[in-house]
């Protein structure tokens, strides 16, 4: 988790490491060692498929580009995404450990705060200056103030991630952070100030949306349908846009959630021209190649995680990643045995994942977000695993587990 904060780039032959990578591939053989070992729990149809899914990178890029591009570029892949799951997976085995995680990523959080603040107010990069005096760091992104306000890019690739990474805490800062509602309040304002911070549409977004849901439990937490009747209400919306509006529900969205309208409707050319691509190479995808568009539409960038994994990978891929998670997302809302004490758990882990879904459609995870939202799909298996008195069905595992916990720590 710290190595997700820290910017370096170290270049190992034609490989470029970060921080957060050298802690998964050293972590890799263990966490594979404890899953072999069904020390865990049962084998869930998640993690097959989320394997898979990372297969069929490595296989698309050798398809597009030869061996040499699917070892390198299918492995870092499979290292970000199906590492950092299996690391949560092995290792955030109780609700003691999702909070402890939880509280150990605020913290973090309130040490970027001094940083974000200065950058927000001044536009100068503390971090990237500082951490750039030893190795080289991500690539600085200056883009123009909003608001007379500069974009924080903090220790991440861009604004955005920076947004997505901090937004991401709010449910779980909300209903888990801490036993005391006044640490938890405190949480997130921590997470939703430094949120804002960013400049950025998508993550402010899923600050209000998180927030919404939130206030949905709070207020009807005794009523027993009340997830249903959202998605009710959910449906009756899109189906008013639908047939009510000259808009699509999708166009509706980015028209009206966005700081620049001009941005919104760019990225409705993007879902037009990107689908076409989808339908053109529907199997392997484009791999690393540029997509076909218009040559006004100069950026080359896809702000949509969904539609460039299907782009990118092909539709296999895309199916493979929704299902998984689909899959696992259901499994934990419809455990009927679950222990009230872990509720709220299981409430802000599945915010959590929903924001991800919301903000995807119109943002990109790459590197260290995206290693980021597979740890966190990853750390909520456990409320399969545990038995309706609140324990975990692997408890003689923690033990086994010491040596290898005191090691990442050191």
């Amino acid at each position: 988790m710290i190595g997700l904060l820290i910017p370096w780039i170290m270049p190992l032959g034609p490989l470029n490491l970060f921080a957060y990578r050298i802690v998964l591939l050293g972590a890799l053989l263990p966490c594979v060692a404890v899953f072999a070992q069904g020390k865990i729990g049962p084998v869930r149809a998640a993690d097959i498929g989320l394997f898979f899914y990372s297969l069929w990178i490595t296989l698309s890029f050798a398809v597009i580009h030869g061996l040499e591009v699917a070892v390198q570029s299918g492995g870092m892949m499979f290292i970000d995404g199906m590492g950092a799951y299996l690391l949560a997976r092995c290792y955030i085995r109780s609700a003691n450990d999702f909070r402890n995680m939880i509280m150990f990523a605020i913290r973090l959080l309130a040490c970027l705060m001094p940083f974000a603040l200065y950058e927000w107010t001044t536009g100068q990069k503390p971090l990237l200056s500082s951490f750039g005096t030893i190795f080289p760091t991500v690539e600085v992104t200056t883009m123009t103030p909003r608001l007379g306000l500069w974009r924080v890019q903090g220790p991440f690739s861009h604004s955005i991630l920076f947004g997505v990474y901090c937004g991401s805490l709010l449910a779980l800062a909300g209903l888990v952070a801490s036993r005391r509602p006044s640490t938890r309040r405190i949480a997130v304002c921590l997470v939703a100030g430094t949120t804002i911070m960013s400049m950025s549409s998508a993550p402010i977004a899923g600050i209000f949306f998180q927030l919404a849901l939130l206030a949905w439990n709070s207020v009807l937490g005794d009523f027993k349908w009340r997830w249903k009747l959202l998605w009710m209400l959910a449906l009756v919306g899109y189906l008013v846009i639908e047939f009510g509006s000259n808009q699509t529900p999708i166009q509706f969205y980015v028209s009206h959630f966005t700081f620049e309208q001009q941005t919104g409707w760019y990225r409705i050319w993007i879902w037009n021209y990107g689908s076409a691509s989808v339908g053109n190479h529907p199997i392997f995808g484009i791999g690393l190649n540029d997509w076909a568009r218009p040559s006004w539409m100069v950026s080359d960038s896809v702000d949509n995680f969904w539609l460039l994994t299907a782009m990118r990978y092909g539709l296999p891929a895309f199916g493979l990643l929704t299902l998984s998670w689909l899959f696992l997302w259901i499994s934990i809302a419809r455990r009927r045995d679950l222990h009230r004490d872990l509720v709220p758990y299981r409430t802000a882990y599945l915010i959590c994942m929903a924001t991800f879904v919301f903000v995807g459609s119109t943002v990109h995870f790459w590197v260290a977000v995206y290693a980021w939202l597979f740890f966190l799909s990853g750390a909520g298996v456990w409320l399969l695993d545990a038995k309706a008195d609140g324990s975990t069905h692997n408890t003689q595992s923690r033990k086994g587990n010491n040596r290898f916990r005191s090691e990442v720590t050191i």
